[in-house]
């Protein structure tokens, strides 16, 4: 006799399978999650002690200034520009002051070597700027240029002119017809 009610031995493993497939993804989604976790545990902690790190570079730079204004004398800044009535100094904030090594000598004759080639580079660079802008197709196109905005100017004069002429006959007209009914 067999019930109606019985449940096929391949449905019952299928669903065992099922259920343990399961059980093992879940286990291993929450072994990535603590894993990234930790790894996001472990950014936020670099983070914060870099800014701690940046907190006091700036508290010794900002001591560092407050020692520079109370100690400057205002005739020994050598303002770069001044400009709104600001001026501007250039600084080394936030480096360190090593010991300061002088610049190194050139001789006389590498010195006139490398300023003549400067120079040579610069008049080379402004002679293909010259020839490029002076080309006949440059040429061609600026004068194309020219005689398109002339004769948009001249269509904009003639508008305005016959614009002021209504206006202006249009005034004469309303003045003869005051002049008309002024006497009666």
């Amino acid at each position: 006799m067999t019930s109606d009610l019985a449940v096929p031995t391949w449905l019952v493993v299928v669903t065992l399978g099922a259920v343990l497939a399961l059980a093992v993804a879940a286990f291993r989604l929450s072994r990535s999650v603590r894993q990234a976790r930790r790894h996001t545990e472990a950014l936020l902690e670099a983070a914060a002690q870099d800014a701690e790190a940046l907190r006091a570079q700036l508290a010794g730079i900002e001591a560092e200034l407050q020692d520079q204004h109370e100690g400057a004398i205002r005739s020994e800044r050598t303002p770069v520009a001044t400009v709104d009535d600001r001026e501007y100094v250039i600084t080394d904030l936030g480096q360190e002051h090593g010991p300061r090594v002088p610049a190194r000598v050139v001789p006389a004759p590498l010195f006139a070597d490398i300023l003549l080639r400067e120079s040579v580079i610069k008049t080379a660079a402004l002679a293909a700027g010259l020839r490029r802008a002076l080309s006949p197709e440059v040429r061609n196109r600026i004068r194309f240029e020219m005689r398109r905005e002339v004769k948009r100017s001249r269509k904009e004069r003639k508008l305005m002119l016959r614009a002021a002429r209504r206006d202006l006959e249009a005034r004469q007209r309303g003045t003869l017809r005051t002049d008309v009914e002024v006497p009666s």
